[in-house]
């Protein structure tokens, strides 16, 4: 199962995911104190559809997380910039505090792997999501909401 981490107390509230994980073990590596949170179980079919945006969270209700459709779209070489610049700031973040979590390796392969991306090679605009673009390389991505 994957888990979808929401900001306590905000049942109906937009905007208050905070993290997601994948399964357990990238649930317990978050390094967040679980008491102050609302996490919710969903399927995996629904964490890919976030990871690769296609799906966007809005908010929970109670139990539920409510979804949209979504369309990623980097018009140009500078919007992929900046968000792999945001993506990176916050993988630094977490590999500078964080030697000893167990998904520390994965992270700092991906760190690697978004610094070496030529952002030439791409075709603008992009009409899918960083991590889509990397599933289809075969390569590995990770959602900047499953950064611990």
């Amino acid at each position: 199962m994957a888990y979808f981490i929401f900001l306590n107390n905000q049942s109906g509230i937009e905007a208050s995911l905070y993290k997601i994980a994948e399964n357990q073990n990238d649930s317990n590596s978050l390094n967040i104190n679980k008491n102050f949170y609302k996490i919710i179980e969903d399927s995996q079919n629904n964490f890919d559809s976030v990871k690769y945006g296609t799906k966007q969270v809005i908010k929970y209700v109670n139990d539920d997380i409510i979804y949209e459709n979504a369309s990623t779209f980097f018009s140009d070489k500078e919007s992929l910039e900046n968000y792999i610049t945001y993506t990176k700031d916050s993988l630094r973040c977490f590999l500078k505090n964080n030697t000893t979590n167990i998904k520390y390796n994965d992270l700092n392969n991906y760190y690697n792997q978004l610094d070496s991306l030529d952002l030439n090679n791409i075709t603008y605009p992009l009409n899918i999501s960083l991590e889509q673009y990397f599933k289809d390389q075969n390569q590995p991505s990770f959602h900047p909401l499953q950064i611990p």
